[in-house]
């Protein structure tokens, strides 16, 4: 999707009054892309997310990549995998036990109908609860859900490190809630700022 430059000139703007780092950060990575979701179902992006928890990118995507080979392999899709019958394959593929047990929850709240219609329409606060209730999905994963699959413009990843890191660097704050919070409606935006700041800006003598 093209980036929104209006929306990026706003948030300069909002930056140059928090931290002059912040702001030549986000000069220098210009508007950020917000891509169209990458799954039809939200089922299999909250798999993958559960796949990427407290993973690097490259580690992740491998175990991903595993997944998705076993599957093919067999003829079927990922999801397919998502039941007990295929747990020792998910293992070989690099899940611990714990996102097995996870991904297998998935599959089931999906078939009992948790991921119905209903749920794009909720506020970020109550579709995070409803998720959080399926074993071994917490905040964060419910956060890159609500970022990435359900496009909600305004969600604070405070739980995750490499946008905290960022913020943190840039602006030498401990609380990165109260930080963000000048960016509402807009902090998604500023989350993938960070992330691409972290990944194509080098970390910057602070400035006040």
């Amino acid at each position: 999707m093209t980036p929104d430059p209006d929306l990026h000139t706003h948030l300069l703007g909002i930056a140059r009054g928090v931290s002059a780092s912040l702001h030549d950060a986000l000069m220098r990575i210009g508007p950020v892309p917000v891509d169209p979701p990458t799954h039809a179902h939200v089922a299999d992006r909250l798999a993958l997310e559960v796949v990427n928890q407290q993973l690097s990118i490259r580690a992740a995507a491998a175990i991903w990549g595993r997944v998705e080979a076993a599957a093919l392999l067999q003829k079927l899709t990922p999801r397919d995998l998502f039941v007990e019958a295929h747990a020792e394959t998910l293992r070989g593929c690099g899940l611990s036990g714990a996102k097995v047990r996870a991904v297998l929850a998935i599959r089931a709240a999906d078939e009992a109908g948790l991921f119905g219609p209903t749920l794009a329409t909720l506020a970020h606060p109550e579709r995070s609860t409803i998720l959080r209730s399926i074993k071994g999905v917490g905040q964060w994963t419910a956060d890159m859900i609500g970022i990435f699959h359900y496009g909600d413009p305004d969600i604070w990843p405070a739980g995750d490190v490499a946008a905290v890191g960022s913020l943190r660097r840039l602006t030498g704050c401990t609380d990165t809630q109260a930080c963000a919070l000048p960016f509402a409606p807009y902090r998604s935006y500023l989350a993938r700022a960070m992330w691409r700041v972290r990944d194509l800006v080098p970390t910057p003598t602070l400035a006040a």
